[in-house]
Order: structure tokens, then C-alpha cells, then sequence
């Protein structure tokens, strides 16, 4: 017959005849718990040492110095006393152009994800039968996210001459990449489950990702066309930059002709814009997670 067992207020365990037996206390030497060692005080100062190797080896060969800080660094005081207070007038102006980055970059983001859904899987390895179809695809997909999107833009005004086009172009190329790229990697940890019972009834492999796959990604992917359309917004205002349109276009004209109080303009509301996009952005993001 078992004994009832009382558990006393300091957690230790107690049988009828009173006597406790306080819990990872037992006998045998495999009751101890095996707990991880907090890192020594000798690997902080190797890690510490190496840090500073890299950051003295890395200013070296860039010919980067604090002295060259210092004396920069009037200057950069003067260019923020030519930007304050910034010309309000100049408002007016750069209003449609804003408005045709975020255009440039909805269009482009739109795009990246339609190309990005089949892109992804044939880049998921438990959705392609052969390595050899997922393996070349995922070197592309890497070769696509090497490219800045500045670059591309430049390769594009170059095809297509100055205008919107190329800098949308740009932008749907870097969404395939980071779409595609974050898309494949949660296909392949979703539930296999429901994909072997629809294929043990003779489902095809487009039923099951209409049925099967679909349902289990929708909200991620979502959240991903989400987040790559924020990085789009901010690469979009200095898509102009290579003539690529959007307020870019305004940063370099008033760059180019010195006259910073305009530029203080443009970068305070790239700023309000970005920031608002961004909190609309995570707040969807955190309903569909």
C-alpha cells in the first residue's frame, strides 16, 4: 500500500513518518543536475583581445584613423548649421515625388512576391524531389541577394533609360531574394503531417501545396511581403540617386547644388513616412503572428 506524500512549503517531499527528502537530493551520483558553466573571465579577455585586433587590422587597411575623425568633424558641424532650420517652402515640391517612391516601392515589392511564390519552392528541399533542382535555384537566389539594389538600379537605368521603371525593376529583383529566401526556409520546417495524409489519398503535388502548404505559410508569407515592402520604401528614396525617379531624384538636385536647408526637408519627412510605414507594418505583422 503507498504511503501518502505531503509537500512542505520549502518544496521538500514528506512521507507519514515526517521525514524529508529535499528534491536533486538523491543518493546515486546521477541526481546531481548538470547545469552549463558560466564562461570564464579568461575567454571575456580573449574575446576582447580579438575585437581589438580586427578593429586595429581593419582601420589599418582602410587607412581609417581618429585623428581624420577629429579634423572632420567642424565640418560636419557645418553642414548640420547650413540644414537647420530646414526651408518649409521647399515642402510642396517634393510631395509628388514622395508619393511616387512609395508607388516605386509597392509595385516592386508586389512583383518580388508573385515571382517569389514559385521561386520558393523550388527552392524548399521537401517539396522538390531531386537536390538537383533545389540546389541550383538556391545559387541563384544567393547570386540575386548579392547585387545591391543601388547597383541594379544603375544596370536598369542603363537598359531603360532614367525613370521609375528601373528603380521598380531593382526593387522586384531584391524582393525575389529576400521573399524567396525567408519563404523556403519556413517551408521546409512546416508540418509534413497533413502532406503525407493527402498524398496516402493520391493527392497531386499541386493539390498539395493548394491544400496543404498554402494554408500553413499564408500568414508569414504575409508578414514577409510586409517587411520586405518597409526595406523597399527606405531603398526607394535613394533609388534616384543613379536616376532611378522617386525623392531620390530631389536628394540629388538639392545635394548637387548645395542648398542643404532643402535636403533637411526631404530627409524629416522621409523620416515621418518611414517611421509611419514601419508602425503600420509591425502592427500588422503582430495580428497575423
Amino acid at each position: 500500500m503507498k504511503q501518502p506524500v505531503n509537500v512542505s512549503i520549502d518544496g521538500s517531499l514528506q512521507n507519514e513518518s515526517g521525514k524529508g527528502k529535499r528534491p536533486g537530493t538523491g543518493s546515486g551520483s546521477g541526481s546531481a543536475v548538470n547545469r552549463p558553466k558560466p564562461p570564464g573571465r579568461t575567454k571575456h579577455l580573449l574575446t576582447l583581445v580579438i575585437i581589438l585586433l580586427l578593429l586595429w587590422a581593419s582601420a589599418k587597411q582602410t587607412d581609417a584613423s581618429f585623428s581624420e575623425l577629429i579634423e572632420g568633424f567642424p565640418n560636419m558641424l557645418d553642414l548640420l548649421k547650413e540644414m537647420f532650420p530646414p526651408r518649409w517652402t521647399y515642402f510642396d515640391n517634393i510631395v509628388q515625388g514622395m508619393l511616387e517612391t512609395i508607388r516605386m516601392a509597392l509595385i516592386g515589392t508586389t512583383i518580388g512576391a508573385i515571382i517569389a511564390i514559385p521561386v520558393s519552392i523550388i527552392c524548399a528541399g521537401n517539396l522538390m524531389p531531386s537536390r538537383w533542382i533545389y540546389y541550383p535555384a538556391r545559387f541563384v537566389l544567393n547570386l540575386i541577394r548579392t547585387v545591391p539594389d543601388l547597383l541594379l538600379a544603375a544596370l536598369f537605368v542603363a537598359v531603360f533609360g532614367l525613370g521609375p521603371i528601373p528603380g521598380i525593376l531593382a526593387l522586384a529583383v531584391f524582393s525575389v531574394g529576400l521573399i524567396a529566401k525567408l519563404t523556403y526556409e519556413t517551408l521546409e520546417t512546416i508540418d509534413q503531417g497533413p502532406l503525407e495524409a493527402m498524398t496516402a489519398v493520391g493527392m497531386n503535388r499541386i493539390q498539395l501545396i493548394v491544400y496543404g502548404v498554402v494554408p500553413q505559410l499564408a500568414a508569414q508569407f504575409t508578414s514577409y511581403v510586409l517587411y520586405a515592402f518597409e526595406i523597399n520604401v527606405r531603398a526607394a528614396a535613394i533609388l534616384g540617386l543613379v536616376g532611378a525617379g522617386g525623392i531620390g531624384l530631389y536628394y540629388e538636385a538639392t545635394l548637387g547644388f548645395l542648398e542643404y536647408d532643402k535636403t533637411s526637408v526631404i530627409i524629416l519627412f522621409t523620416l515621418v513616412i518611414v517611421l509611419i510605414i514601419d508602425y503600420v507594418s509591425t502592427k500588422l505583422r503582430e495580428k497575423l503572428l
